[in-house]
């Protein structure tokens, strides 16, 4: 008998025009938590996606327990006892909770499904990991982090010997976090061996047993975690030395840009918020998951409805009716939710990256090809986007490299003012800092910054001043430079 319970040998696996696999062995054991890190597009993701039958492998073996499998389908993985918890969640946002659950094995009573036995079981299964969540609620109205401890739940409802995590915490709260450590600590003590991938780097030396390097396609490296340092992986992950995680400050906040008096919204949680921003200013927005930070952004765009409040930009007063009016109002907006309300899967990089600035490319009522190139390679450049061409459709890029691409396509539009939410969400490291230096460069070319993190050392590390938000209020505010991390939280723990 084997002494791992997952064992993969020189898989391969080819998109037209990249090797996104290039002979890659990985092993897991049981009981224990093992890491899969790297850069975005390193082939993380791919990996797992060949193991869970999304993706059929070129060439290479996979051992279940010491058995060769082939997965052609994920219910075929899940049956066998392999689950993932995905990083974009793949959900019926209409239907509710349990259904989620448990679509595609629906308890059953003389043919028809038996609801009663759905709830209790639903129950159940949230009982056992601590989750108190209405089995009844409707999806679509539930936040991202409760959607994402569904699917947690649903992967440790199938009784499997392998759960792969990709990317679980990235819209957790701390609290949340610590949650989900707790119910993968259950899950090694019944020996069900995890497979973490993850770009913070605390939480992957804080749980994981064993850590493996992906750079390219290739494993670079596969250690125990007690033998490994952070610095060592950083360099290993991105082929270099990266000695600060910040770059340096440079932004010098000018004169008032714009003020917010009094903005409240009609169908969300927003009540009297009045706050300004500054030219060339870094603006952080702290607070819990559901505190009202993406909602306040939501209004100021023009894609939630107001209440009341005015929007003051350069002593005159705007009225950002819809998204259209936003953008002529110099505005740009990135969501946090990039499939949902982000990228347009079907299309390629070039128009993903061009759409939101159509108008500097036309001319005579014609789109200029060669001006949309030239903008796509610089936002490809920029970026580091990893992809063969522009022509290829975005959906087939990473998390991390779709994000990117939205990212390039607002800065592409020059905007005053730019709303960032989560905007390095799913992004590694090394993507990380270069996003944080077009973010500096952007505000020493005189451009104002509002951005929403639920990582407190992104914001204490970016930002020239902070405001808490709590119960879609302003519960204070703190400057950047003197900023502290536990008095933050209590500000927006304690206020409501």
């Amino acid at each position: 008998m084997s002494e791992y319970v997952l064992e993969m040998y020189g898989i391969q696996k080819s998109f037209p025009g990249v090797q996104a696999l290039n002979n890659v062995d990985f092993r897991l054991k049981p009981g224990t938590v093992h890491a899969l890190v790297g850069e975005n597009g390193a082939g993380k993701s791919t990996l797992m996606k060949c193991l869970f039958g999304l993706y059929s492998i070129d060439s290479g073996k996979i051992y279940l327990q010491g058995r060769e499998m082939s997965f052609n389908h994920p219910r075929q993985a899940l049956e066998h006892g392999v689950a993932m918890v995905h990083q974009e969640l793949n959900q019926v946002p209409k239907r509710n909770v349990m259904e989620n659950l448990w679509l595609g094995r629906l308890p059953k009573k003389t043919g028809f499904v038996n609801e009663k036995k759905m709830y209790e079981n639903t129950k159940k299964a949230f009982s056992e990991l601590g989750i108190d969540i209405n089995p009844r609620a409707i999806m679509e109205n539930l936040s991202v982090s409760v959607r994402q401890m569904v699917e947690i739940a649903k992967a440790v409802s199938y009784h499997s010997k392998v759960i792969v995590f990709d990317e679980p915490t990235s819209s957790l709260t701390e609290n949340e976090a610590a949650h989900l450590f707790r119910i993968i600590d259950r899950l090694r003590k019944i020996d069900c061996g995890i497979i973490y991938i993850s770009h913070k780097m605390e939480e992957i030396f804080k749980i994981s047993d064993e850590i493996t390097v992906m750079r390219d396609g290739k494993v670079v490296s596969s250690a125990r975690t007690a033998d490994l340092t952070v610095p060592s992986i950083i360099k290993q992950m991105v082929g270099r030395e990266l000695s600060h995680q910040f770059p340096p400050k440079q932004g010098k906040p000018g004169d008032i840009v714009m003020e917010v008096k009094n903005l409240s919204g009609e169908y969300n949680q927003v009540q009297e918020v009045s706050f300004h921003l500054r030219k060339g200013e870094i603006l952080g927005l702290a607070g819990l998951v559901g505190a009202g930070r993406t909602e306040i952004l939501e209004l100021l765009f023009g894609v939630a409805t107001r209440k009341s409040g005015e929007i003051i930009i350069d002593g005159h007063r705007i009225e950002n009716k819809n998204a259209r009016y936003a953008i002529r109002n110099g505005f740009a907006f990135l969501t946090e939710e990039r499939h949902a309300t982000g990228i347009f899967r079907v299309l390629n990089i070039r128009h993903n990256t061009v759409i939101s600035n159509l108008k500097k490319y036309r001319k005579m009522c014609i789109l200029s090809n060669r001006a949309m190139n030239a903008d796509t390679t610089w936002a490809i450049d920029s970026m580091s986007i990893k992809t063969p061409s522009q022509e290829v459709k975005i959906q087939s890029l990473s998390g991390g490299n779709q994000q990117k691409v939205i990212i390039g396509r607002w800065f592409l539009t020059n905007p005053c003012i730019l709303l960032l939410d989560e905007p390095t969400r799913g992004i590694d490291v090394g993507a990380k800092y270069e996003i944080y230096q077009l973010m500096f460069d952007a505000v020493s070319n005189g451009q104002s910054i509002i951005v929403v993190s639920s990582e407190m050392p992104e914001l204490l590390g970016i930002c020239d001043r902070i405001l808490v938000i709590s119960g879609g209020r302003i519960a204070g505010e703190f400057d950047g430079q003197s900023a502290d991390q536990e008095k933050i939280l209590e500000c927006a723990a304690s206020f409501v």
